[in-house]
């Protein structure tokens, strides 16, 4: 009788994933015999399970180990973005537990969702194989639709829920149609032989079966990183979504979003660069358009960092449409400097609100400035940054996605974003105006700014300024990760 044996398989590309699956399933046993009123410790715990698998992913930076026949890898790349996602899963966690607990939906639950949802980046992040990619993708998104409706005695988080999971669900189509025509064009799903057989194609744009795959996989991805015409999701489910879950949601899935098509596109399609650049360019200019003039109308500050969100994706594609070195360092520096800004612009809305965020419009912020001076500097920073203001990170962020363009010869497409970003100017200034230049109408003795937050606020802080002042720093880390994908 012949032997049965099992190959070894190496689990150094997924111990972050493992340690975070185990650390997720433990909380949920531990939340059980936690009782309500010690459910913070719950969000202590995991922000130490974070940490923990920073120092765990970051291990693994400067190596190159394959795994499971080819489907996942250990890159600088995949490292690069898992910190991303570990600094947004981070952030998110500090700012939740008083939000939650004032919103009275402080369940146990939340933390293990966070968690689990970072697993499902991290696999998009590392996945070299199509199906490697859809199932991170899935996990992520699943537990997503349940973040979004979290605060399930609120029908607006309820409405946001139900909006996310059925149009994620349709998107969600497209993008495993456009697998699966490109796998009846390629015979494969692994990426590095699309790329092979792509490669031998004399005319791979006439082969109709493979341009729709793409096509219709580019179009799942610009539903999940919001990109127009597939944003009309973004502002009701970040209005309706518990603010903490939707400080996550703008930074961390987009992130997500955007690694896993870098790495098809770009390693998968590198022949067909001069068709889905073009797409990218189209979808770069209406995304920075749509974002930016919707955004000036807004006066429910959630909903105008949703329009803004969408905007910043339009910034993203600019880099995105280059598709040269400069371009692509450039999206990943933007995504974790867009986490210090964005996630540390909610965690000031969620100390504003009040409970049932009944103070969620830009006018609640009138004479903030004066009753918490150092709290409104650190919204000035976040705002500035977001602006793309020096000496910011926003700024050099900006800087280089304009960059790659102007490499590439899209100069109309850099000046379009360059004047995009100038418009945008405008209603970060607006909340501005209100913190300073306004009487206050409240005293915000509601206001109660705990350690945790604290330490997010100096974060995010640091994260904004920091970059956009010793750029270099940053820099080359993103550089050494785009090298090799």
């Amino acid at each position: 009788m012949d032997m049965i044996t099992i190959p070894a398989v190496n689990l150094t590309p997924i111990m972050p994933e493992i340690f975070l699956s185990v650390m997720a399933m433990a909380l949920l046993l531990i939340n059980v015999f936690v009782p309500s009123s010690k459910k913070s410790y719950l969000s202590y715990i995991s922000f130490f399970v974070i940490v923990a698998t920073g120092f765990i992913t970051a291990a693994g930076w400067g190596g190159h180990i394959e795994s499971f026949s080819g489907s996942v890898v250990q890159d600088n790349f995949a490292t690069f973005f898992k910190l991303i996602f570990l600094t947004a899963a981070g952030l998110a966690t500090l700012i939740s537990d008083k939000y939650m607990e004032r919103e009275g939906c402080n369940h146990g639950e939340l933390y293990p969702l966070i968690l689990f949802t970072v697993v499902g980046m991290m696999l998009m992040a590392s996945g070299t194989d199509l199906m490697t990619i859809f199932l991170g993708l899935e996990v992520m998104s699943v537990s997503l639709y349940v973040l979004a409706g979290f605060d399930r005695a609120k029908s607006k988080s309820n409405e946001a829920g139900l909006k996310y999971f059925l149009l994620g669900a349709f998107s969600t189509g497209f993008l495993l149609y456009g697998m699966a025509l490109t796998y009846g064009a390629t015979g494969s799903t692994r990426i590095s032989v699309i790329a092979s057989k792509v490669s031998m194609m004399t005319a791979p744009s006439a082969n109709t079966m493979l341009l729709a795959g793409m096509l219709l996989m580019i179009t799942g991805f610009a539903f999940k990183v919001a990109a127009a015409p597939f944003h009309m999701w973004t502002p009701d489910v970040y209005e309706g979504a518990p603010t903490p879950m939707t400080a996550f949601m703008s930074a961390g899935p987009k992130a997500a979003g955007f690694a896993a098509a870098l790495r098809i596109l770009l390693v998968s399609f590198p022949s067909m660069q001069a068709d889905w650049s073009q797409l990218l360019w189209i979808l770069a200019v209406l995304t920075m358009t749509v974002g930016n003039i919707t955004a000036l109308r807004q006066d429910n500050i959630k909903r105008m960092l949703a329009y803004s969100s969408i905007a910043h994706a339009g910034y993203v594609l600019v880099g995105f449409a280059a598709g040269n070195p400069t371009g692509t360092a450039g999206i990943l520096f933007y995504m974790l400097s867009y986490t210090f800004m964005n996630i540390g612009a909610f965690a000031i809305i969620i100390l504003v609100g009040k409970k049932g965020e009944s103070n969620g419009n830009v006018q609640d912020f009138a004479g903030f400035g004066f009753k918490h001076p150092l709290l409104a500097v650190a919204m000035t920073i976040f705002l500035f940054s977001l602006a793309g203001m020096p000496p910011t990170a926003g700024f050099i962020g900006k800087f280089y996605l304009f960059s790659g363009a102007i490499e590439k010869g899209y100069i109309w497409l850099a000046i379009i974003g360059v004047l995009n970003s100038a418009a945008s100017v405008y209603y970060y200034l607006r909340v501005m105006v209100f913190m300073y230049m306004k009487d206050a109408t409240e005293e915000f003795d509601w206001m109660q700014v705990t350690a945790p937050v604290a330490l997010s606020l100096i974060i995010s802080v640091v994260g904004s300024l920091l970059p956009g002042m010793i750029p270099s720093v940053i820099l080359q880390y993103a550089q050494q990760a785009v090298k090799l994908i």
